[in-house]
C-alpha cells in the first residue's frame, strides 16, 4: 500500500492504495470530479522526491504527495 496526500488548497483526505506505479494512480484520480482540475498543474513527489515520469515504480510504504502550484510571496 502506498500513501497519497493532497497538499495546499486540495481539500481531500490522504488515501491509501494497492499500485505499483503513478499511471495507475493517474487513472484512479481522473475519476475524481474534484481532483481533476488539480491533475494537469500539480507537481508530483515520491517519498518528498519530485518525479516526472508515471513510470516511476511504487513501493510498499511509499509516500505520493499532489503538490498544487500556489502563489504567495
Amino acid at each position: 500500500m502506498v500513501r497519497v496526500e493532497f497538499l495546499g488548497p486540495i481539500q481531500k483526505e490522504p488515501l491509501e492504495l494497492d499500485i505499483t506505479n503513478l499511471n495507475e494512480l493517474a487513472k484512479i484520480l481522473q475519476d475524481d470530479e474534484e481532483l481533476k482540475e488539480w491533475l494537469g498543474n500539480s507537481a508530483v513527489a515520491v517519498n518528498d522526491t519530485l518525479v516526472s515520469s508515471l513510470e516511476a515504480p511504487l513501493k510498499d510504504g511509499d509516500k505520493i504527495s499532489l503538490l498544487p502550484p500556489v502563489c504567495g510571496g
